[in-house]
């Protein structure tokens, strides 16, 4: 029975798929009624009609399937139907999920060249064109999922931040809470890390970032930068003994088999943006400019609202796998804060070069710290 469901499925997305109706057929494979000839059709006329009755096309691209947001709430789903209705069915948003466009920079990129409207990517991957979006690397700064929160929907991050990304042709739709990075240990590695003194001598994967390669290393590991595409291997084989995805990125890109220990020390926040072309925004009709930020503020109330649920979702799968969890008392997280806390004179430099100045690092220290209108649930 599964074997002929399965077929029909398949051979149901390959029809449209294949006839150039790519988003009809993942809004029918979220909706789980791909299996089905008549829904399926039923879903790739009512894409047609809104595409035909759409002045607008925008093109979203993510390297998320659509099923991630059950453990990585990235939500483009929901964002495509948001702008469709916000704007009264003026703008049609065709998906380009699971990377079919790329992932990280090379979206970033896209999206500056307008090959396509918009798309999701880390924030990292925002810092090459806007270098202060970097200062959400910078441990203890925002690192818990309340703190980020408050930093990006301030006026000092507006301010400050916005003019230098739309400088560079992007505008910022809004931004993706997915939860803090953590401390993951391989299967066949040291125990569970619970302090800096455990990290000792510890191979930690490490991404580009210079910032996150010296606060491991201010905390005692061995920082070893690895490309993300070769990190799986990198873990299993042992180059590596530990690395620092949010829990949903590691259930979402495959770790689950290979890790033991996971603690939540909650310093850099594992978070992404979605960027829209600026001139492409810009050259939109007021109505539908103000649809698209009324959906894109929707989209974030609903990202907010879905992440302990996500967040629960990837840790009830990892523990299957035999993976513990390890959260810390304000006491232990204390020490991490100490050791490798934005506060220390090490940091000064970054500060400086990313934030301006003191005075304006300053200013967006007391934004993090500042609770706005928005709720996000910590671990």
């Amino acid at each position: 029975m599964n074997d002929t469901l399965e077929s029909a499925e398949r051979r149901n997305f390959m029809k449209l798929a294949g006839a150039g109706a790519f988003t009809a057929a993942v809004v029918a494979g979220a909706a789980g009624t791909l299996w089905s000839s008549e829904a399926v059709a039923q879903t790739a006329k009512e894409e047609k009609e809104r595409e035909g009755a759409a002045d607008h096309i925008m093109t979203i691209a993510t390297a998320y399937v659509l099923g991630a947001s059950r453990s990585y709430p990235i939500l483009q789903l929901d964002l495509k139907e948001n702008i469709q209705n916000a704007t009264n069915g003026k703008v049609y948003v065709k998906l380009a999920p699971g990377g079919q466009l790329g992932a990280g920079g090379a979206l970033a990129q896209k999206v500056q060249g307008g090959t396509i409207q918009a798309a999701q990517h880390s924030l990292s991957n925002f810092a090459p064109f806007a270098p202060s979006v970097d200062l959400i690397n910078m441990p203890y700064f925002c690192g818990s999922n309340q703190r980020f929160v408050n930093l990006v929907n301030s006026d000092a991050w507006k301010n400050d931040v916005h003019p230098k990304v739309e400088a560079k042709g992007f505008k910022a739709l809004f931004y993706v809470v997915i939860d803090p990075r953590v401390v993951a240990v391989r299967k066949g590695g040291k125990g569970a890390v619970i302090l800096p003194a455990d990290l000792s001598g510890v191979k930690f994967r490490v991404p580009g970032s210079k910032m996150l390669q010296q606060y491991y290393r201010m905390v005692g590991a061995n920082p070893t930068p690895v490309a993300w595409g070769e990190t799986p291997s990198a873990i299993k084989q042992g180059v590596a003994d530990a690395l620092d995805p949010s829990v949903g990125a590691l259930y979402v890109f495959g770790f689950k088999d290979i890790l033991s220990h996971v603690t939540f020390t909650q310093a850099v926040p594992d978070s992404q943006v979605y960027s829209c072309n600026l001139e492409w925004f810009n050259s939109m009709p007021a109505d539908v400019q103000e649809g698209i930020e009324f959906a894109s503020e929707i989209t974030a109330h609903q990202n907010l609202a879905k992440v302990p649920a996500a967040r629960n979702y990837a840790m009830a799968e990892l523990r299957k796998s035999g993976v513990e969890f390890h959260s810390l008392s304000d006491d232990q997280l204390g020490q991490w804060k100490e050791v490798g806390g934005f506060q220390n004179t090490e940091w000064d430099s970054f500060k400086t070069e990313l934030a301006g100045s003191m005075d304006a690092f300053s200013q967006l220290e007391e934004a993090a710290g500042t609770m706005g209108r928005y709720y996000v649930h910590d671990a």
